[in-house]
């Protein structure tokens, strides 16, 4: 005699399997996201304004043009590449779209202009790994140099006031009701970047090219391009986190991104991706990047020399790294 599942049995077990699947793709995110509550909670007990509303606000608003700029990074780390520009992609952004409206010209024409230079550097360092077969750290090093010297040239090297006394609107408004814009931004990034890794199959060949390129050419995937547009991508977001940055201080510096590459590349890590590729989140990336804001922001609550916060960005790369690196060893 047949034995018969009842319906509800029947959506409770594909329920609880769902929820297992899930806990399973996102340990290490779920693991980073405690450790960030554990880390605030432990900020608050010494200086307890870190857990006001306050002071939240401000780290989100903060860590946005990391968030942004560490999606594009990400991007490009899972397959199997690096992208050491985006700092100065960012600077420059910000110098060449502040010079723009002291020209004249209005918010969206120089923000249109600050874009381009991301995706401009973008495709050439997307060329030069690509087509030319340079190595990543060579090109995106070069152009690294490059795009930093010509935050300085640009304006001689001076800061450049924010004409446009609306231009704060791109990072601050509220396009949602309630929801500023610098939140909405990350929100959309995070919900189109993540579904196109784990849904659509452009997402699915980074990680197939990351895994192993020669393979990835076996069954058709179009490695090069593949690889041109997560560096495309990766320089176009490290401008729109310029802009964002610009529009929340309402300045532009030559040297605002100098310690971005640094943190972005942490942030990527810490959320789970590896430097060899094929693994990563937008998740991870994004939960990597609010886990550092929120190390710099309770250091200075604290009172920590904020020369110390370089060292410890590197600390947790190196950590991240061998915890990787282990992990690869064990499978």
């Amino acid at each position: 005699m047949k034995s018969v599942t009842h319906p509800l049995a029947s959506e409770r077990a594909q329920s609880r399997g769902g929820l297992r699947r899930l806990l399973s793709t996102y340990r290490t995110e779920i693991a980073i996201a405690i450790a960030i509550v554990i880390v605030e909670l432990g900020v608050g007990m010494v200086v307890p304004a870190a857990l006001s509303g306050g002071n939240i606000a401000n780290v989100l608003q903060a860590s946005a043009p990391l968030v942004i700029m560490s999606f594009g990074v990400l991007l490009v780390i899972i397959t199997g590449g690096i992208d050491l520009s985006v700092g100065s992609v960012f600077s420059l952004t910000g110098m060449v779209t502040g010079l723009a409206m002291s020209h004249g010209y209005g918010a969206i024409a120089s923000s249109v202009a600050g874009l381009a230079v991301g995706a401009l550097i973008g495709l050439i360092n997307g060329a030069l790994v690509t087509f030319v077969g340079l190595a990543p750290f060579v090109v995106t090093l070069s152009t690294y140099a490059i795009a930093g010297s010509l935050s300085f040239i640009v304006t001689n090297g001076n800061s450049l006031p924010i004409s446009d006394p609306n231009y704060w609107l791109l990072d601050a408004g509220t396009l949602l009701p309630g929801v500023p814009n610098y939140v909405l931004w990350c929100a959309l990034l995070l919900i189109a970047i993540e579904f196109s890794l784990r849904k659509v199959v452009g997402g699915r060949w980074l990680y197939a090219v990351g895994s192993s390129s020669a393979s990835a050419r076996v069954i058709g995937i179009p490695v090069n391009r593949v690889r041109l547009t997560a560096y495309l991508l990766s320089g176009l977001l490290a401008s729109f986190a310029g802009i964002v940055s610009v529009s929340y201080v309402s300045n532009a510096e030559a040297t605002a991104g100098s310690s971005l590459m640094l943190q972005s590349i942490a942030a990527v890590v810490i959320g789970g991706a590896s430097l060899f590729g094929g693994t990563g989140s937008a998740v991870g990336a994004l939960l990597g990047s609010l886990m550092i804001t929120i190390i710099q922001n309770g250091a200075n609550l604290i009172g920590v020399n904020s020369f110390w916060q370089g060292t410890v960005t590197g600390i947790v790369i190196l950590i991240a790294v061998l915890v990787d690196r282990v992990t690869k060893a064990r499978r």
